[in-house]
């Protein structure tokens, strides 16, 4: 990142023509550039009008001005943000003009790295930015907004502050190492250490849900061949996407395609079919399959009803795992009886018809109730972590872990102390309480120009 004494700027709107486009400059120097735009620096928070004239006296745009002083702006610092028509030419000859005023290009990132290191935010919050812009269904985009709001720092500003407490009272011991702790007191930290370490593997236990929620749940369609897992593929995403043909066989290789479900986002994968004498090139698809099947969060059994039930293939039978499948009987239009029929009763069932779309509503609803079943007890309050996160509360529940073991054994209080000090340490690395300049610039660079 550069150095953040200098005035940057970005377009805060995506590449392309528009009708608008909005461009953002965040500095110390934004006061001076406002203030030879438009004669006077426009008022707080309030939109001005007015002509945008370069450095020539050329006029470039019609444009809205916006003046945000610190530190009541996005980064902490004085903002101005300027809409302008979204012309591409318009934005690009802004920022050229901008530029020989002094302003910098802004990396990526680094209107938010600004906002955090103001302490508008924390990392937690910071994180949840790109969340927010990239969600691709309801609850991620609840999720994203949770952690926006800063749901996550405060459970983890609560859980610091408890564990100050019992460290106090270790760090008593050591300054009065004549003085053991009573019993009443050990009891306290033996209580007090259970439940920091329970809160923390709730939160460790959202891990999954919310690579689930940024990634989308992996809902693989398996099956024999010509069991019409393409058609249902196309009949799902409202489009012809995959290759459909009465040939069994037609899909070689899975496609994957996203669709939103629900308040959820799905990645549904069609495959090819398991078929008990496949030619050389058919072996291959089924290789992927199994492998998608392998790697799946849902597995989706199609069935042809107008078959008689095969034997499952061991591979199959293996991917319908309690809590992660649902079987489908298709063609529904050629076999009406096939809607009362179960082959599997251990598994919730469904017959459709994927030429005639009868029955795909309540597949739907299935599938959204499969899928709440993922968040579980630990995302009941909508946090939903990711690795980083998860990374940092490991080593906390570690240290934890061993300061009741020295604690239960009487150990010394250094080292007991030393482990709360760890999973304090911790903790904070999630909220952002730590002096680590790599560990920010990796972190803010995935983000886009103009955040």
């Amino acid at each position: 990142m550069g150095p953040t004494s200098d005035t940057i700027v970005a377009p805060a709107t995506p590449e392309g023509s528009s009708a608008l486009a909005v461009i953002r400059i965040s500095g110390k120097d934004t006061g001076r550039v406002a203030l030879e735009l438009f004669g006077s620096p426009p008022p707080p928070r309030t939109p001005r009008r007015g002509d945008y004239r370069d450095r020539a006296g050329a006029v470039v745009d019609d444009v809205l001005a916006t003046f945000f002083p610190e530190p009541r702006s996005y980064t902490g610092e004085d903002v101005l943000e300027i809409s302008c028509h979204g012309n591409p030419y318009i934005v690009q000859r802004i920022l050229q003009d901008l530029a020989a005023r002094g302003c910098r290009p802004a990396e990526p990132g680094e209107f938010t790295l600004r906002a955090f290191l103001h302490r508008r935010m924390d990392l937690s919050q910071a994180e949840a930015v790109m969340d927010v812009i990239s969600a691709r269904s309801a609850r991620a985009l609840a999720a994203a907004q949770r952690q926006l709001r800063g749901g996550l720092g405060k459970q983890l500003q609560e859980v610091s502050e408890r564990l100050l407490g019992l460290l106090a009272t270790v760090e008593a011991q050591i300054d009065f190492p004549d003085e053991d702790l009573p019993p009443e007191d050990r009891a306290s930290l033996q209580a007090g250490l259970d439940s920091i370490r329970q809160g923390t593997e709730q939160l460790l236990a959202t891990r999954r849900y919310g690579d689930l929620l940024r990634d989308g749940i992996r809902a693989v369609l398996v099956g024999g061949p010509n069991a019409g897992k393409s058609s249902l593929l196309n009949r799902l995403v409202g489009r012809e996407r995959a290759l459909v043909s009465p040939e069994p066989g037609t899909t070689r290789d899975f496609i994957e395609e996203r669709v939103a479900i629900g308040p959820h986002g799905f990645r549904l994968i069609d495959t090819a079919g398991l078929n008990p004498a496949p030619g050389a090139l058919e072996s291959l698809g089924m290789a992927k399959t199994r492998q998608c099947i392998e790697e799946s969060d849902m597995v989706i059994l199609v069935l042809d009803a107008t078959r008689p039930a095969l034997p499952l293939a061991p591979e199959l039978r293996a991917a319908l795992v309690p809590g992660r499948a649902l079987v489908v009987l298709n063609k529904l239009d050629l076999q009406p009886a096939a809607a009362g029929s179960a082959p599997l009763p251990e598994w919730p069932t469904v017959a459709v018809s994927a030429l005639t779309g009868d029955g795909l509503l309540a597949l739907q609803e299935k599938m959204v109730l499969l899928a709440d079943s993922f968040q579980g007890d630990g995302g009941a309050d909508g946090i939903a972590i990711n690795a980083r996160h998860a990374e940092a509360l490991t080593r906390a529940r570690d240290a934890l872990v061993r300061a009741r073991g020295h604690l239960a054994g009487h150990g010394p209080a250094e080292l007991l102390a030393s482990d709360l000090r760890e999973a304090l340490a911790a903790f904070g690395d999630i909220s952002g309480h730590l002096d680590n300049e790599q560990v920010l610039d990796r972190l803010f660079a995935s983000f886009c120009i103009g955040k």
